[in-house]
């Protein structure tokens, strides 16, 4: 599990710059289950197509490079 956990981490890090142009940013806080549990920031925590990026661009990066990944969750702690 360490392992899955490093690599998504590894993953979100690849995927972070994208995310700080556009002012947002996000942070890992768990992997439970198969799902993948992120914190938006920035920009991203109040924008309008925050599920549009979390489904079709974090999640199916995750997936696709991680298969047994169900999928990702936005807490707003």
């Amino acid at each position: 599990m360490d392992k899955t956990i490093n690599k998504i981490k590894d993953l979100l890090d690849d995927i972070r710059p994208f995310l700080n142009m556009e002012g947002g940013d996000l942070e890992f806080l768990k992997y439970e289950d198969n799902y993948v549990y992120i914190k938006l920031s920035g920009a991203c925590a109040n924008c309008d197509y925050q599920d549009v990026t979390i489904k079709e661009n974090i999640e199916s990066y995750l997936k696709e490079e991680i298969p047994e990944i169900i999928g990702v969750i936005s807490v707003n702690l």
